[in-house]
């Protein structure tokens, strides 16, 4: 089939890599403008855009995927099927009737749980102890649409977002391309989603992304994995915000010392570990970034910073 590939991020490039493999036809991409990026605020092209300008494949870059002159070069490529994997725009249905067999996108959860821009990370935060991919029909309605195949990847302890978006994404890709190859064959055909079980997945602040220390241990270490690598938990000390890598949540019978009593948010440094307290048992910092400063570990930036215990971190209530 002829196709016209929609994504955006670097999770988007294991589909593109499954695809230039296939029998099928790449003849363009579609991805969002080159956006600012680093401290001179540069425009810099999408991994997508990226991949495609390397092979000599041509890059549509609409600011909104109902201009006119898009949906015209669109109709000028005559796509059997659009695939989508995080383009990061809604489709309007003038565009979404342009390919014969429509914009197939592939979604890692379980539809139709999860239905939104961060569901990996929703998975993360919720305690999910499996998710997966679904392939489906793109429709207006968000994440709505019939699906033609799933796959399961089970949620490991101590997965960050990162971790498992990674595996999802290559997984993903051999799903995608198997429903394509279906989809030209005639052999698969999209089913509707149940109307049970429907869960929604906004994409997470930096708000979001605020450590509460006065939530059980469990929950910060959910939060913190599920915004590992972004938007990136964070705390505060003494006015300064310090980004946090991923937490260890301790048994009663490891915490020694002054860190059985701490309060939320409190302190206590040992000689080769950080506890910080929550609304149950503490949890081992892992790496902390200060302003200014690269990530180091936690026991390491103590040290340096001259952090004591008894130091409070965040909002403690």
């Amino acid at each position: 089939m002829r196709l016209v590939f929609a994504g955006t991020p670097a999770v988007a490039v294991p589909a593109l890599d499954a695809i230039a493999a296939s029998s099928h036809e790449l003849v363009a991409v579609v991805t969002r403008p080159d956006a600012p990026s680093g401290r001179g605020r540069q425009l810099v092209p999408s991994p997508v855009s990226a991949w495609a300008q390397e092979r000599g494949i041509p890059v549509l870059t609409p600011a909104r995927p109902r201009e006119p002159e898009f949906l015209e070069r669109l109709r000028a490529l005559e796509p059997d099927c659009a695939p989508v994997v995080a383009y990061g725009a809604l489709v309007p249905r003038v565009a979404l009737d342009i390919p014969r067999y429509g914009w197939i996108n592939l979604h890692f959860s379980l539809l139709p749980a999860w239905r939104g821009a961060a569901p990996v990370q929703h998975a993360v935060l919720h305690g999910d102890d499996m998710t997966g991919a679904s392939v489906f029909l793109l429709e207006e309605g968000l994440d709505t649409g019939p699906v033609f195949g799933t796959l399961t990847e089970p949620v490991g302890a101590r997965d960050t977002s990162g971790d498992l978006l990674d595996r999802l994404a290559v997984s993903g890709a051999g799903l995608l391309v198997q429903v394509l190859d279906g989809i030209e064959a005639h052999t698969v055909g999209p089913v509707p989603q149940p109307h049970e079980g429907v869960s929604t997945a906004p994409k997470l602040t930096v708000d979001d992304a605020l450590v509460r220390w006065a939530d059980p241990a469990f929950a910060v270490d959910r939060r913190v994995r599920a915004c590992t690598p972004a938007p990136g938990a964070w705390t505060t000390l003494r006015g300064d915000r310090l980004k946090l890598g991923p937490v260890t949540p301790v048994t009663a019978a490891s915490v020694i010392g002054g860190g059985a009593a701490l309060g939320p948010g409190v302190v206590a440094v040992e000689r080769n570990r950080v506890l910080v307290g929550t609304g149950t048992v503490p949890v081992v910092l892992g790496t902390v970034t200060a302003p200014g400063k690269k990530a180091m570990p936690a026991d390491a930036w103590a040290r340096g910073a001259r952090i004591e215990s008894g130091a409070v971190l965040g909002v403690t209530s």
